[in-house]
């Protein structure tokens, strides 16, 4: 497995990570022992970056409980990443953020406690919180690195104004934003990471496993499954998705490959500041995805790649009002 570096401050990555919110949530009911056997298999395979965050637990914990026990026995060779900046303090999670100083300090403790670790390698703000100046909360955080319970500073889903003044307290290493071959809107962001030195996390790289080739129309998916509210599951816009898929895995069967492979294969091509993070829980997947680092694209197949998905999958990437604002 090739590594790549992120953003200035020394982060090193293998070139495909592993992001673990489908093993709590949001993809129909989970299997403990599958995830952990995922894991596992992803780190035999080269893999040394794994994705987790406190909403993939619903503030319980259960999701960075579930990566502790992983890889406790080679937590020295991973890099952990963890998010913080919910308010879990009612019953029921509303989605309310909450990125003030006390609840990230008390956030970081939960998370070293859950993950059974003496310090968080990546510790990003999940969500852009309005009420709180992110010079707050970029300055929480160096006081959690100057304290070792952090090493480096990340944002997700962060507009150009939020990097920059984030930046200018603490610098930034990575930014976590959905990006595939189904959703490129980013890229208008990329001037910015690089002239600030900061890298780029893809999550959802498969387009929620669409492209992996095995999407079933919406309805078809357990009651809890994200897909089935997702508009690309839709009925008009699932058909020209599927089309799509199919296009591409003709192209990827000519090298040898499968439609994911070629998916992430894409991202790695578009910059040596960018780490995908496929989630899975098979551990066959894990197998399949981490392949993608052999797979070279040509100018030609980037060419017909583009020719076949020129701006994005059909569809918008929420439901309406959904999708995060850029600030």
């Amino acid at each position: 497995m090739q590594h790549r570096t992120l953003g200035g401050q020394g982060l090193i990555s293998s070139a495909i990570g592993y992001g673990t919110m489908g093993l709590t949530m949001a993809y129909g009911p989970g299997d403990e022992q599958q995830g952990l056997a995922s894991i596992r298999r992803a780190h035999e395979l080269g893999v040394t970056h794994f994705d987790t965050a406190e909403l993939y637990g619903m503030g319980t914990g259960s999701n960075e409980k579930l990566v502790g026990q992983a890889v406790k026995d080679f937590r020295d060779e991973v890099v952990i990443a963890t998010k913080f900046g919910y308010d879990f303090s009612t019953d029921h999670f509303t989605g309310a953020l909450d990125s003030r100083p006390d609840n990230i300090r008390t956030v970081t403790d939960n998370s070293l406690r859950y993950l059974g670790v003496d310090h968080i390698d990546v510790l990003y703000q999940h969500r852009v919180d309005p009420d709180v100046p992110i010079e707050d909360v970029a300055g929480a955080v160096e006081e959690l690195i100057e304290a070792g319970k952090v090493r480096y500073f990340g944002l997700s889903e962060a507009g150009p104004d939020t990097i920059r003044r984030a930046h200018a307290v603490q610098p930034v290493s990575v930014l976590q934003t959905e990006y595939s071959l189904f959703e490129r809107d980013v890229e208008r962001l990329f001037p910015v990471l690089e002239e600030l030195g900061i890298g780029f996390v893809a999550y959802s790289p498969l387009g929620r496993g669409f492209i992996t080739g095995t999407a079933r129309p919406a309805g078809e998916y357990d009651p809890t499954d994200m897909r089935n509210a997702d508009p690309r599951w839709q009925p008009g816009n699932f058909e020209k998705n599927v089309e799509a898929v199919d296009r591409l895995r003709e192209l990827a069967a000519a090298k040898d490959a499968t439609v994911s492979q070629v998916a992430l294969a894409w991202l790695l091509a578009q910059g040596e500041h960018i780490v995908p993070i496929p989630g899975t829980r098979s551990p066959e997947r894990v197998e399949e995805n981490t392949r993608a680092a052999q797979v070279t694209l040509t100018d030609a197949d980037l060419a017909a790649i583009d020719h076949i998905l020129p701006a994005g999958g059909f569809g918008a990437r929420y439901a309406e009002g959904q999708t995060p604002t850029w600030i």
